[in-house]
């Protein structure tokens, strides 16, 4: 079983994506640089959080064109485990391998905090190992993470189990306060119709060790990991 974590330049979590998959889930991870062409023999791949391109024009609009993105849609297309998280989350939207756009947050400040995620969906090989409704608790730090897509799309999206994350107060119930961005229906995550591509904008890696304060975040690589190992 082999993971990898994609490096864009402004990418700042792929050594902790790298850190979590590799020394703390025991799992061969490398990196994979973003003027890659080819994608062969990865189990799963990361695109981790940051600033990729410093975010230029908007959020993940560069890194789209990447000579590695024409590499990981064929991927994708093939079935592969690709996870986004934050800035990844937000370059899957720009690459088209899942719907919907990111605006800015509502606040139009910068929020770096914990949250509390409800679980949807349990169906799909990154939440596996969670149960559905469990409460997360993972941090957010972004200020792109407004989740935004017409009406049809949103229908379709929750019509089909593909929102896999709602952001929710400690109890589970959603509210404006729990909700750092706005983002439409309380979205925190959502995948594709086969559900093997996931982008999520709270940061997994951040609490993967009991150190950092929680180990949510763990839950969703051992599920990743429990699901490739059959």
């Amino acid at each position: 079983m082999k993971f990898g974590v994609v490096v864009f330049p402004g990418s700042n979590c792929d050594h902790d994506c790298h850190y979590v998959l590799n020394d703390v889930m025991k799992v061969k991870t490398d990196y994979i640089w973003h003027k890659r062409g080819e994608i062969k023999d990865y189990d799963c791949i990361v695109l981790p959080g940051g600033v990729s391109y410093g975010d230029s024009l908007r959020t993940g609009a560069i890194a789209r064109f990447s000579p590695v993105m024409r590499a990981l849609i064929e991927y994708a297309g093939r079935g592969g485990l690709l996870m986004g998280i934050c800035n990844g989350f937000q370059i899957l939207l720009e690459a088209g391998l899942l719907p919907g756009a990111m605006l800015r947050n509502t606040s139009l400040s910068f929020v770096c905090r914990d949250v509390w995620l409800r679980v949807e969906n349990t169906k799909g090989p990154f939440t596996s190992s969670c149960k559905k409704g469990e409460i997360l608790k993972i941090p957010v730090a972004h200020g792109e993470g407004n989740y935004y897509a017409d009406e049809k799309t949103i229908k379709a999206l929750e019509d089909n189990g593909r929102v896999v994350f709602r952001y929710c107060d400690e109890l589970g119930m959603p509210s404006k306060l729990a909700n750092p961005n706005g983002s439409v229906n309380d979205i925190a995550g959502i995948c594709n119709g086969k559900g093997n591509v996931m982008g999520m904008m709270p940061h997994p890696e951040r609490c993967s060790e009991k150190v950092l304060g929680s180990v949510d975040g763990k839950k969703l690589f051992e599920s990743a990991i429990n699901f490739l190992a059959g």
